[in-house]
């Protein structure tokens, strides 16, 4: 029987310098992607998938991260006083009880492999999630759900995946393909950021995983990879062969946050998909580009 995944992970120490002056004094997380910040489109995208249990790992600056999720009672009370009802039940999901919420601190900026081995203790012996809220997808099920829901044909290790042109492959996961049915994809290889003539596919792994806790046991070296960093892809490779491995290409457009454009391109097409204001974001965007 596969065991439930109850925990994620969301690697948020990153500086965020892209996005400078903007992330001087706040976390690139905390950047607005229509009415809710990254971090929480992510946190959403989790509890919509059933995720019980939400492990930042953080590094120092980042304490609006905490106070996002942490009760208002000031706030809350003049919401109350004002009978605000429909603010209330936004404050509402921005709220995350005590003890389901749990840090854990990457010093030094040593790569995503080391921010998610930091929360190694949190996560135990169980499989979990993992989430870069750099990373966006707009889609009528949520991604992780859909992954879980593919976790329970598959087992083992599942990463989220697009293709992307092959010129761009060097800036990326990218798999080793076996068999291929259309939606997923079973690996036997992972190569980080390889050269677009050297690249096995054009298939990339976004900003989310499944993965089983023996990954942990390959970060504990801290083999050093592409960039000079502890890459995730290097320690999850050496799980194939040992472990079922699969890619799935999910259902929704993905957004990479992390560029400003793609920043840009989210927030449009977020807003066209926001029943209260596409229709006058569709309205103006007319009026800018007739």
């Amino acid at each position: 029987m596969k065991q439930r995944i109850r925990k994620a992970v969301f690697p948020v120490a990153g500086l965020g310098t892209r996005f400078l002056p903007a992330t001087k004094a706040m976390p690139k997380e905390m950047l607005t992607l229509v009415d809710r910040p990254l971090i929480q489109h992510a946190v959403d995208e989790a509890r919509a998938a059933g995720i019980e249990q939400f492990i930042f790992v953080t590094s120092r600056g980042k304490g609006a991260l905490e106070d996002h999720f942490d009760s208002n009672n000031d706030l809350k009370r003049t919401l109350e006083a004002r009978d605000k009802q429909k603010e209330l039940a936004i404050l509402q999901t921005t709220e995350i009880p005590s003890g389901d919420l749990l840090f854990a601190r990457q010093r030094d900026p040593l790569g995503l492999g080391h921010a998610v081995w930091c929360a190694r203790h949190l996560v135990g012996h169980e499989p979990f999630a993992i989430l870069l809220p750099d990373d966006v997808v707009l889609a009528g099920t949520p991604c992780l759900k859909q992954m879980i829901d593919a976790y329970e044909e598959t087992g083992g290790n599942l990463v989220a995946v697009v293709d992307v042109p092959r010129e761009h492959t060097s800036s990326y996961g990218i798999l080793d393909v076996e068999n291929d049915n259309g939606r997923l994809a079973s690996i036997k290889g992972l190569v980080e950021k390889p050269a677009p003539e050297l690249a096995p596919s054009t298939l990339s792994i976004i900003g989310r995983y499944i993965l089983q806790p023996e990954v942990f046991d390959e970060l504990e070296s801290r083999r050093i990879g592409t960039g000079g960093e502890i890459q995730l892809t290097d320690s999850m490779a050496r799980l194939i062969g040992r472990q079922p491995f699969h890619g799935l290409r999910f259902e929704g457009t993905r957004y990479d946050c992390g560029d400003k454009i793609g920043f840009l391109e989210a927030n449009v097409a977020f807003s066209l998909a926001n029943p209260e204001i596409g229709d006058k974001v569709r309205a103006a965007l007319s009026k800018m580009f007739p």
